[in-house]
């Protein structure tokens, strides 16, 4: 059942989802895809990737998808200190500064 267009939903069996798999990485051109189905671990499913840079990694038999970092991003964390504390040490009495 295709519930978007390029998602599909369904539960075949093993030998279909694999034959579909296969065709579907043939077929596929500079496009990239990827599988999950049921299994019979502890979280109950597995991922196969094709050309995606996101990888399933297991992690204490707990799959997780681990996305890559480039070289071109950076960190959104800021670091200093905040405007507001700024603001706030700017109006302590100044006899207090020779304490901090």
């Amino acid at each position: 059942m295709e519930i978007n267009p390029g998602v599909f939903v369904g539960n075949p069996s093993r030998r279909i989802r694999d034959d579909l798999w296969e065709r579907t990485k043939e077929s596929i051109q500079e496009g990239r895809a990827v599988l999950v189905y049921s299994s019979n671990g502890e979280q109950r499913l597995k991922f196969d990737v094709h050309r995606h840079p996101w990888q399933p990694v297991d992690l204490e038999g707990l799959t997780l998808i681990q996305r890559p970092l480039s070289g071109d991003q950076k960190s959104t964390r800021r670091t200093g200190w905040s405007k507001a504390r700024a603001q706030r040490r700017a109006r302590r009495p100044s006899w207090r500064s020779q304490f901090d």
